[in-house]
């Protein structure tokens, strides 16, 4: 008879509302299409923290992990795209893989980069470039995603910018504007340590709200009350960015829109060459206050974040 030996290894499962614990899961098998990757370093995302409190668009069990790279069997060190598209439709062939109607995210609807290895598609890793470290490569998805924000705003020459929330993506876009030549960039948070970090960054001004008036503003949180507040803050003709994903309400005056010519546009994601951008662009950003852990330590770290936790910042597994 033959001997079947069952291999498995480590990773972070949600597993029930709540609820991530560290398993022995099996090895991922890899299809003709796929490679085998092991994760070196992988971020805890908010939506994730939102998402395993309420189920939905993630469901249990699972292993997250959208935001990671790691090296492949042949020793390649690579950053992995999570959206998987079909391809063919007619959003993807205008380059805009990100809203094809058929995507799939690694992470959310198969397994992600919460383990030791992952099986993605061959077509979703990105070679990194030479002496990257992992602290940057780990964070190459939100930076894509940052610059993917910058692109869809539009934003004028010589723009005063507000950013709401200074989360990862918050504090990016702060970077971001800095280095495409906002002419000011105000940053707002709850958190004081979170708004002194948008503060060394680049911020000209960060405190618990807004104030002022911009050209554009970008809300990283997505409450009602922060998309609210961001339309309040813009010039007549300015243009809000929503980015957050925390509720589904909206929570802003409709009839304000019109009257002011205001805009209001989602950012989701990023295309393939805005993905490659971020590549070239990580080892060259601030990211002194992103904070590492073995995925052992996972669980807590998450489950900490989870219930209300605001440090760190920006948490990277490294399995």
């Amino acid at each position: 008879m033959p001997c079947y030996i069952r291999r498995v290894m480590k990773a972070l499962v949600f597993t029930a509302p709540s609820v991530v614990e560290l398993h022995d899961i099996d090895e991922p098998s890899v299809k003709p299409d796929e490679i085998l990757v092991e994760v070196a370093a992988a971020g805890i995302c908010g939506s994730e923290l939102h998402g395993v409190r309420t189920p939905g668009f993630r469901t249990p069990p699972l292993v997250m992990g959208h935001e990671f790279a790691g090296t492949t069997p042949d020793g390649r060190r690579v950053a992995v795209n999570p959206i998987v598209s079909c391809g063919r439709c007619d959003l993807c062939v205008r380059g805009h893989r990100q809203l094809c109607r058929g995507r799939a995210l690694i992470g959310v609807h198969r397994p992600g980069g919460f383990a030791e290895r992952v099986a993605v598609p061959v077509s979703a890793v990105h070679a990194l470039p030479d002496g990257m470290p992992w602290t940057a490569a780990g964070l190459i998805e939100p930076i894509a995603y940052a610059v993917h924000t910058w692109n869809v705003s539009q934003i004028p020459e010589g723009a005063r910018v507000g950013v709401v929330g200074c989360g990862t993506i918050g504090l990016l876009c702060v970077q971001f504007a800095r280095r495409r030549g906002a002419v000011s960039v105000v940053a707002a948070d709850v958190s004081d340590r979170r708004a002194a970090i948008a503060s060394r960054l680049g911020a000209d001004s960060a405190g618990p709200s807004l104030r002022g008036e911009f050209d554009v503003v970008f809300d990283a949180v997505g409450l009602p009350v922060t998309r609210a507040d961001a339309l309040a803050r813009l010039v007549p003709g300015g243009t809000a960015v929503a980015l957050g994903l925390a509720s589904a309400d909206p929570g802003f005056d409709a009839a304000d829109l019109v009257r002011t010519e205001k805009r209001l546009i989602g950012s989701f994601g990023y295309t393939p060459a805005e993905f490659a951008t971020a590549v070239d662009l990580a080892a060259e950003w601030d990211l002194s206050w992103v904070n590492t852990f073995p995925l052992a330590d996972g669980a807590r770290v998450f489950t900490d974040l989870m219930n209300g936790g605001t440090e760190p910042v920006k948490a990277l597994l490294t399995p």
